[in-house]
């Protein structure tokens, strides 16, 4: 009777891959708009992400450490993860979100909420912070430069008591700088706590802003010299698309401010005092983020208002060069239309010098007419 239950189970879970197999084909095949139809009237907590035709692996990389000691290591979930020592702090940077067992995987292991798991691997959360008691979920968004590109992406973060959890969609080497920090024994990273290591993530990120900052006032520079030159329709496009990045920049940032401010009133009992302090260094470094966009997005209006002077200006001259010249063709025509009429009783027609007349007089209405323009500054 054992023997056949165990048969029995063995063939449910078989048939379950299949199915789990053939649900994830499915929804590789499908379009993103489909997919986003299919949320609907799912229950809270489902791990349906939104780009999973993205064959990207997940990649898991733990950290212990202490004062003292640095243990680092590469692990598959299904077999080395454990719930972290009571000694020191464990950190576990997951890259690849995309790889849904894995996820739900680490609910199982750290008891994570459901829903904490969907906001994980939906990557249109706003940056957003709450405590759950056991644990603080942090959600923020990347802004980095590769070149001149920039890169977006989502990075959430779980603090618990003696443990960091952090999840990257791509291994961009973002948090490179902070893993060599952890490789000095003698720094503040292995001396302070899990929240200290928070903070530092998240320092990372925001310093990235900056540099994505100084690319906008790159930008900006090099097509306010294009605006005052000569603009071209070229450069209407570029300061849309630059006012459009900006925007979608600054709603970004803007909910990460409110987020650090929450976290600076120190609610959470996960964050101690010792890293208050440096959690205010990062609201600062925020606010000047959001101040110099909202001056670069002033100048980029100011850009569009140029542009549309300049092109306003080089219509006028168009116009005024136009007008001078009919200007000076009204008197002229009206004396060839005069000595076109056919009329017999013409003197003027039977003069030997008529013609050379009739041109003389015509020269010197048109010479006087562009001195008198000349001389009004008019051309």
């Amino acid at each position: 009777m054992v023997e056949f239950a165990q048969a029995h189970l063995s063939i449910v879970k078989h048939f379950d891959d299949i199915i789990s197999e053939r649900e994830v084909a499915r929804l590789r095949s499908e379009k993103p708009k489909n997919r986003m139809a299919r949320q609907i009237g799912l229950p809270p907590g489902s791990l349906l992400h939104m780009d999973l035709e993205r064959d990207a692996k997940s990649k898991i990389t733990l950290f212990h450490y202490d004062e003292a000691n640095l243990v680092r290591r590469e692990c598959m979930l299904s077999q080395e993860l454990a719930p972290p020592l009571p000694e020191g702090i464990t950190w576990i940077h997951v890259t690849g979100t995309l790889n849904l067992p894995l996820i739900e995987r680490l609910g199982e292991v750290f008891s994570l909420h459901p829903l904490v798991l969907e906001d994980i691997v939906s990557s249109e959360q706003r940056p957003k912070s709450e405590d759950f008691g056991e644990y603080y979920f942090i959600v923020t968004k990347i802004y980095m430069l590769e070149g001149r590109r920039i890169v977006t992406g989502q990075a959430s973060f779980i603090l618990g008591g003696h443990y960091v959890i952090s999840f990257l969609e791509e291994d961009s080497g973002l948090f490179a700088p902070v893993i060599e920090r952890l490789t000095h024994p003698k720094g503040k990273m292995r001396k302070l706590g899990a929240d200290y290591l928070v903070y530092a993530l998240i320092d990372t990120i925001v310093d990235h802003y900056f540099c994505v900052l100084e690319q906008f006032g790159d930008d900006i520079e090099r097509l306010e010299e294009a605006v005052v030159s000569q603009a071209s329709q070229d450069n209407l496009q570029e300061i849309h698309d630059l006012k459009t990045q900006m925007l979608v920049f600054r709603k970004a940032v803007w909910p990460l401010r409110e987020m650090i401010s929450t976290l600076e009133r120190g609610q959470s009992g996960l964050f101690r005092e010792p890293t208050q302090l440096y959690i205010r260094d990062v609201y600062d470094h925020i606010t000047q983020v959001l101040d110099t966009l909202e001056t670069y997005r002033d100048v980029a209006l100011g850009l569009l208002d140029m542009y549309i002077s300049g092109a306003s200006n080089r219509m006028n001259q168009i116009i005024k060069v136009l007008t001078i010249i009919s200007t000076i063709f009204m008197p002229l025509t009206f004396i060839v239309g005069l000595y076109g009429m056919n009329f017999r009783h013409m003197p003027e027609l039977e003069w030997n010098w008529g013609y050379p007349a009739v041109l003389l007089v015509m020269g010197t209405i048109a010479g006087g007419m562009l001195w008198y323009f000349k001389r009004k500054g008019w051309i």
